[in-house]
């Protein structure tokens, strides 16, 4: 069976039940002006450029390469074996360097 995509896809009643001005009144009932402000501290943990950091510890426990991970030589990070695209002068590069 063929389907004319050019058919408008509500029916003649569902067209008469969203008429303007009921989609007008249920627009006005939902829009109520509500904001979500979040007044927690919003300005303490922004970090500007050259802040003295020297009191901040190290929340994040950092785990040294594994055995079945690579430094790519070219964007430095720390990629797992999959990654691995192949070797040019005996340095490892990733697939998205490669």
């Amino acid at each position: 069976m063929a389907t004319d995509y050019d058919t408008p896809r509500k029916t003649d009643d569902d067209i008469n039940e969203d008429s303007i001005e009921e989609l007008k009144a249920r627009r006005n009932e939902k829009s109520a002006p509500s904001v979500d402000v979040d007044f927690d501290d919003s300005g303490e943990s922004l970090e500007l450029p050259g802040a003295d950091l020297s009191n901040e510890e190290l929340s994040v426990r950092v785990l040294p390469r594994q055995a079945d991970e690579f430094t790519c030589m070219s964007c430095f990070l720390v990629h797992h074996r999959s990654q691995l695209a192949g070797e040019k002068n005996g340095q490892a590069y990733c697939r998205d360097c490669s």
